[in-house]
């Protein structure tokens, strides 16, 4: 088992919390499979382009957002999975090869987050939560990291809705 670096301080960590009206073995397929990654995950108006998948621990996903302002590049590199409860990814921006690049819009965001992510089930429902620090950063890109949680959460808040939509649409096909 890879051990995962702990963050500076408890201030820096990015934490979300949200139910999901799912088991979690379709929460770790919707976060694994790549036919489901597409249809949900990144923010609202942009269209997910799956360059690179290889999920196991040392794979990556290589993946591009498709916006107005042209394809915006990221990765995963896996650390940890534990099929249906844990995944544990370091999230970059990269350029179109996956070599890690500095974020387009904040020149000091930090070259590498650690995000964790446990799925548990109760009564049909699935508990997400989610950590997300900053790893191998300066005290600058930490503090650029903290500063922007807010941010985060609206950005995420609007992924996550994609998915409880994406979850409801899975839901109603089901026979």
């Amino acid at each position: 088992m890879t051990t995962l670096e702990q963050p500076v301080s408890d201030t820096e960590i990015f934490r979300q919390t949200r139910v999901f009206d799912a088991p979690e073995e379709l929460m770790w397929k919707v976060w694994t499979d790549p036919e489901h990654l597409v249809k949900w995950w990144g923010p609202a108006g942009m269209q997910v382009i799956l360059k690179e998948v290889d999920i196991r621990v040392g794979g990556r996903l290589l993946y591009g957002m498709q916006g107005p302002m042209g394809i915006m590049w990221g990765r995963f590199v896996y650390r940890l999975l534990s099929e249906p409860n844990l995944l544990a990814y370091v999230v970059s921006f990269t350029n179109e090869q996956g070599d890690p690049v500095r974020h387009p819009m904040v020149a000091n965001w930090p070259l590498e987050v650690l995000a964790v992510q446990t799925f548990d089930e109760s009564n049909g429902k699935t508990t997400m939560e989610s950590r997300s620090y900053p790893i191998n950063a300066t005290p600058e890109e930490r503090a650029v990291f903290t500063a922007g949680h807010a941010g985060m959460q609206m950005g995420f808040a609007g992924t996550f809705a994609q998915l409880e939509a994406y979850l409801a649409k899975l839901k109603e096909q089901q026979p």
